[in-house]
């Protein structure tokens, strides 16, 4: 059964890395001793190295080891062997380009549908959806496929923004693009606000947090979404 938290953001703006979601990281992770990390997003280009340090840092506040994928000689068989697995943010090209490149995508996959526990921030949260066409990241790298996990029958927008109605800026607001998204793709996309995340269990998908997802469907009007909504209905 899938066991899945997929949030849209790693830190809140004046917390630390991961702090909001350590209450409920902590029981989604009760039974891992340890966790496998994939650090191939790598926010601002940190390093493989550091960026695992980063996350052992925290995670060491649960008791838990981290051990970046990338420590290993066949990443395959670490996904398959995995207690846990936590994807981090940074560039979705660059991740997706990564999984695919270390044959690691379809792998991942099967052992999150198999159960593994498995927590995804911003860009592995992006990878959780059918597709990553709905990131909003920069295309630094072109991967061999949009195509992702598909453990959600939808798409996600993490840290989805509303339009400030007071602002002079004229480019296009989140909500913009997502309508210019559905002028050629029929895939419901959740808007995930900051501080919110997708509680999964089996089939069931929860938001969580404190405030509304945003949910966009093709040739429909923009639907909020109260927290504690069960949106397995969306396909």
């Amino acid at each position: 059964m899938k066991n899945l938290i997929i949030a849209s953001t790693s830190t809140l703006h004046g917390g630390s890395y991961l702090e909001y979601l350590m209450p409920p990281l902590e029981d989604h992770f009760s039974g891992c001793g340890t966790i496998t990390f994939i650090p191939y997003a790598r926010p601002g280009g940190i390093s493989h190295d550091d960026y695992t340090g980063k996350v052992a840092e925290a995670f060491a506040l649960l008791g838990k080891k981290v051990i970046g994928l990338h420590e290993f000689d066949d990443p395959v068989k670490a996904v398959q062997n995995a207690e846990a697995i936590f994807t981090g943010g940074g560039n979705t090209f660059l991740l997706v380009s990564q999984l695919y490149q270390f044959q690691v995508m379809e792998q991942l996959a099967g052992a999150l549908k198999n159960g593994t526990p498995y927590l995804g921030s911003s860009a592995g949260s992006n990878i959780t959806g059918l597709t990553m066409q709905t990131t909003n990241d920069m295309p630094i790298i072109y991967p061999p496929s949009f195509k992702t996990l598909g453990m959600i029958p939808f798409n996600l927008n993490p840290h989805y923004l509303d339009a400030d109605l007071q602002s002079k800026h004229m480019g296009e607001t989140r909500e913009t693009r997502i309508r210019e998204y559905h002028q050629f793709n029929s895939v419901p996309v959740l808007g995930l606000r900051e501080g919110s995340w997708l509680d999964v269990k089996g089939e069931t998908i929860i938001l969580k947090g404190d405030l509304k997802a945003r949910l966009f469907r093709q040739g429909q009007e923009a639907e909020e979404l109260e927290p504690g909504s069960d949106l397995s209905f969306v396909k």
